[in-house]
């Protein structure tokens, strides 16, 4: 087993990196997804350096064999990779760009990797920004949930040059099952907001199935096990299913906490129609399907998990 020692080592090897099983990496933002997804990394035997403005988030990855970084400049310096995780786009260009970014301040000998969900054309800025600077960069953003990050079988969808995904790829696998290469820089963004919008569109026809069967009379569980053995299957129904007390582990049994918050999809399902805008796309079931979540956020679930969107068509808590 090798370990990665910061620049010296890859400055002073001509292996890849992919050869290597342990790395010294930064990770910056620990929120529901971040925080599992580094306690993984540190599972994996990398000696893993964390930041957040939390401080309750960093004293909980220190509890697991972190350590503390008291910036993001800390957590990042000389560090073989970098890992962020953060809410939005202008969050990942403050923390990459500009005099005080993290661009200005890192060599070549560290690679980065956004698992952020932000617009391609953000992840590209960044990412061009990053190769006129050297600093190998790929987009990766996560599928899989919170359930997925903390069982470490989420999927990464990653944009970038095919070199960058294949040095990346031992680190993700660290935290995930799948590891897809999308294509170039912004790829991965792309393909996020597509999975994100069909799961939308599942959620919330799933939603109104099941609210149709039970109020002429039919058991959701029964209907949903007819739906999941018939054409109606789907992962909204067959994992995650949005009725309560039909699924014991799905947050919908347990008030529609955890998961993935109803005001993340709506940002995710703005940032699909930013890209059906720019490209001339006709999307009108993911515009419907954006609608119905920023009237469910505008009604107080924004904190929701998003297959609380059942509350729009049945009285269910």
């Amino acid at each position: 087993m090798r370990l990665f020692q910061g620049a010296s080592a890859h400055n002073n090897n001509n292996r890849a990196r992919s050869d290597f099983t342990m790395a010294t990496i930064g990770f910056i933002g620990l929120g529901n997804m971040g925080g599992p997804m580094a306690a993984n990394l540190v599972k994996a035997g990398h000696q893993v350096r964390v930041f957040d403005l939390v401080a309750e988030a960093v004293a909980g990855l220190v509890a697991q064999g972190a350590q503390a970084a008291a910036s993001a400049l800390e957590a990042a310096q000389d560090a073989d990779f970098v890992v962020s995780m953060l809410p939005a786009g202008q969050h990942v260009e403050a923390l990459y760009l500009g005099e005080q970014g993290l661009l200005a301040q890192l060599t070549p000998s560290t690679t980065l990797i956004d698992s952020s969900t932000i617009s391609p054309e953000s992840a590209r800025k960044v990412g061009q920004a990053a190769a006129q600077a050297g600093i190998p960069f790929v987009d990766a953003p996560v599928s899989g949930g919170v359930g997925g990050a903390q069982a470490g079988t989420l999927s990464f969808i990653v944009g970038g040059e095919a070199k960058t995904f294949t040095q990346v790829k031992p680190i993700l696998e660290a935290m995930g099952k799948n590891i897809f290469h999308a294509g170039d820089l912004g790829a991965g963004q792309v393909a996020k907001v597509c999975n994100n919008m069909l799961l939308s569109i599942l959620m919330c026809g799933t939603a109104e199935a099941l609210a149709l069967g039970v109020k002429n009379g039919l058991d959701p569980a029964v209907l949903s096990e007819i739906m999941k053995q018939s054409s109606g299957g789907n992962w909204a129904l067959n994992v995650y299913n949005p009725w309560p007390q039909v699924m014991e582990n799905a947050p919908a049994s347990k008030g529609y906490q955890g998961g993935f918050q109803v005001d993340l999809m709506a940002k995710d399902l703005g940032l699909a129609t930013e890209v059906a805008l720019a490209s001339k796309s006709s999307t009108p079931m993911g515009s419907l399907a954006r609608s119905l979540y920023s009237l469910h956020a505008q009604q107080g679930k924004g904190k929701l998990d998003f297959s609380s969107i059942t509350q729009l068509f049945a009285d269910v808590e």
